[in-house]
């Protein structure tokens, strides 16, 4: 009998197990974690020898070592002194809800620690369907035509009403405009605000997609460096006096996270008051401050009429919904609803009218206290999990992300590719500058996550920095 067929009652035949490609030794992890993520291999179950996997596997035996040693380090083998290694008792995997579950609904599909993960919440679910199926009980005339571009008037009174309470912003329903998210919101601005070939300031580092939309459309961008008081307006004034708008992140600057102080904030109202300038103002997760009162809104502060404020729901209850709002100034009104008409037409009046009794009913607030809570642990889970990584880290006072340095000499575009072929979905922060990047991190997204698979991701990264030690 051929020596390499034969099979041991004491672990499973992995001789067929299929590797992906890549490096042998991610191949092996790769491999096996699949077959124990789909139950093939259940908890308990002995792992062969390595010498006796890399056999059969025709790869080097250092390489079936270093499989394994990941697997440990993610949680999902354990290593016995003197017995060998076995599948982990508790396998790491995001939850599935019970049927009893209140709270929580289906987990999220994304890489662990994704950015634009909302927070699952059952209870919130169960209250849209129900508002959704009462909406679709009733035979509305409005949903057999056309809408207004601007959004339904309903639910612009009650976002109006939100705004002035909790952002301070300056607005009635006639200046809101529903739209289908911040970046549809940031499209019309540009279009509407912005000639092609006009100079504009942005963050540097900045929001990926806001660049991409404004060099899109034809705008020469200067990035204006960020500071521990946000975008330098002294510094954007040097580097480009005759900027025709300004992109602003300034409750929670993305992705460095620091809040634009009233000095600077002030400063940046001043200079487009003076010079006849737009502010961009991006409020994409202000609803998401742990410490302190909420930050007051750029566009509260502006007696001008230059701001342009921004803001979604896709943070706060979930991307699929597909709604967010515009504070449009009065000059701009008439340009942006004939874009919107042009372009979309008008927003899904079914759920305007299912949003607006939303939040009219106080579901909204509830909403966001659960929320908050939730991406607090996880924020605090992960920060203190990628502690001995990076001592320098700490829970943000707001936002859904924070930044993990990393050592001397490890290039972050080259960790996330690595981690991105063990199932990580973090983001590097070098390629988020303009130019010459000023620091490497990266930039990972604790919102939606689980405690578990957030110390499972610190455990990968941990994991993966050390191999690139050893191999340099």
């Amino acid at each position: 009998m051929n020596r390499n067929s034969r099979t041991n009652p004491d672990y499973p035949d992995l001789a067929g197990l299929r590797l992906p490609p890549g490096p042998h030794r991610l191949a092996v992890y790769r491999g096996l974690r699949g077959v124990i993520e789909s139950g093939e291999l259940r908890s308990g179950s002995r792992l062969p020898p390595t010498r006796e996997l890399a056999r059969s596997l025709h790869v080097a035996r250092g390489a079936v070592v270093a499989g394994y040693e990941m697997l440990v380090a993610d949680g999902f083998a354990e290593a016995r002194v003197g017995a060998g290694t076995f599948v982990a008792e508790a396998v790491p995997t995001l939850p599935r809800p019970a049927d009893d579950e209140a709270d929580e609904a289906a987990p999220p599909i994304a890489r662990a620690g994704a950015l634009g993960v909302a927070t699952p919440d059952r209870r919130t679910h169960d209250i849209l369907r129900r508002l959704v199926n009462r909406s679709m009980s009733r035979v509305e005339p409005r949903l057999f035509q056309y809408g207004d571009p601007q959004g339904d008037r309903g639910l612009r009174e009650t976002v109006a009403d939100y705004l002035r309470t909790a952002r301070g912003v300056r607005c009635t329903a006639r200046n809101v405009m529903i739209t289908s998210g911040t970046q549809q919101g940031l499209d019309l601005a540009i279009r509407a605000a912005i000639p092609p070939g006009s100079p504009v300031w942005i963050e540097n580092p900045c929001y990926p997609m806001a660049r991409l939309a404004m060099e899109g459309a034809g705008l020469r961008l200067t990035g204006v460096p960020v500071d521990s008081e946000g975008l330098d307006v002294s510094a954007g004034i040097r580097l480009r006096p005759d900027a025709r708008a300004a992109y602003v992140t300034p409750s929670h600057q993305f992705p460095l996270g620091v809040a634009m102080t009233m000095r600077r904030r002030l400063a940046l109202v001043d200079w487009a008051r003076r010079s006849g300038a737009w502010i961009i103002e991006d409020d994409y997760d202000s609803e998401f401050r742990y410490a302190g009162p909420p930050l007051t809104a750029l566009q509260g502060m502006d007696d001008s009429g230059r701001v342009i404020y921004l803001g979604t729901f896709s943070k706060v209850l979930f991307p699929g919904l597909r709604l967010g709002y515009a504070v449009v100034p009065d000059g701009l009104l008439e340009p942006m609803r004939d874009l919107r008409a042009r372009t979309d037409r008008f927003p899904v009046s079914v759920l305007e009218t299912t949003l607006a009794e939303f939040l009219r009913e106080g579901h909204f607030s509830a909403h966001i206290r659960r929320a908050r809570r939730a991406a607090r642990i996880a924020r605090d889970v992960l920060a203190g999990a990628l502690s001995p990584i990076d001592p320098a880290v700490r829970p943000p006072d707001q936002g859904l992300h924070l930044i993990c340095g990393l050592p001397d000499g490890v290039r972050d575009t080259d960790l996330v590719a690595r981690l991105d072929r063990m199932g990580l979905g973090l983001r590097a922060l070098s390629p988020l500058y303009l130019g010459e990047p000023a620091r490497q991190g990266v930039v990972i997204g604790f919102s939606g996550w689980p405690p578990e698979t957030l110390k499972g991701l610190a455990a990968t990264l941990g994991a993966a920095l050390a191999a690139i030690a050893e191999e340099t």
